[in-house]
């Protein structure tokens, strides 16, 4: 890619914990792409393998979620456009040059996601949302082609900066879950469809943005019942906490609940995850 074409796109990641991945996601952007990286409070070394890389870093004292960290990141981007990228992505050839292509090309269109597939080959697709009716969601399997898509995953999610600043951003009363769902209908309501773009590709490891251990997996669960509560209050669909207090208790009838440590762990945090939530009704 030419290092003399005009910059138009900021590339913004939130690391938690991600210095096994994070490297291969930097080395990956081109080179005339400013990144901003936002630690989200990491144990490891993630900030100094990004500042090594010649990213932007900016230090969070605490984890202050995945929403925050993006807003915090996209507030650093003066470009037209913003790339917000887990840290355990990686680019294709041309995918940004694609994606601000398929900007200009679909001026009507208020956000975007690549084609993404997983380490394994597996296309990595969102056809639907909790946050949207059935009859909304798409058939199952990745489109051949560019199309409008009922809502975008925050994995890779490209958008134009001005839009995004103009509906104030990713909901930070969302620590963790749906807040990609919430911020892609808000765009989409707010300046036009979502597009999938089937020229641009990204691969993705999937859950590999942060550790495994016990504790995690105990927070992970417990911010997305929460989330869940919230964005489906939020947007106005019925019975949002008896549909998730029924989900937490079903989690208990998964014989994987009595072998595995990590299960019983999630069906716990999960439930009271949503016993939190009563005090909001």
């Amino acid at each position: 890619m030419p290092l003399n074409r005009p910059v138009r796109t900021t590339t913004i990641t939130v690391a938690y914990n991600s210095a096994e991945i994070i490297g291969e996601m930097l080395a990956s952007l081109p080179l005339d792409v400013p990144c901003v990286v936002v630690d989200n409070a990491s144990t490891d070394n993630s900030a100094d393998i990004a500042l090594k890389a010649g990213s932007n870093v900016i230090r969070i004292a605490k984890n202050e979620g995945f929403g925050r960290g993006c807003n915090i990141g996209a507030a650093k981007a003066t470009t037209e456009f913003l790339f917000f990228l887990n840290p355990d992505a990686t680019l294709g050839a041309e995918c940004i040059a694609r994606l601000e292509a398929a900007a200009d090309t679909y001026a009507f269109a208020s956000a975007f996601n690549p084609a993404i597939k997983g380490k394994d080959g597996s296309n990595f697709f969102r056809r639907g949302s909790r946050l949207l009716a059935r009859s909304k969601w798409m058939p199952r399997g990745q489109p051949a082609a560019d199309c409008e898509v009922p809502v975008l995953t925050g994995a890779a999610l490209f958008c134009r900066r001005a839009q995004f600043e103009q509906i104030g951003g990713y909901d930070e009363a969302i620590f963790l879950y749906h807040e990609d769902d919430d911020l892609s209908l808000r765009l989409s309501a707010a300046f036009g469809p979502l597009m999938f773009i089937h020229g641009a590709n990204v691969g993705h490891q999937g859950g590999q943005s942060s550790s495994h251990s016990l504790e995690v997996a105990r927070i992970k669960s417990y911010e997305r019942a929460r989330s869940r509560i919230y964005a489906l209050t939020k947007h106005g669909l019925p019975h949002a906490f008896g549909k998730t207090f029924i989900s937490a208790l079903s989690k208990f009838i998964n014989p994987a609940v009595l072998f595995s440590a990590i299960k019983r762990a999630q069906a716990v945090a999960f439930l009271k995850g949503t016993v939190s939530m009563l005090s909001t009704r």
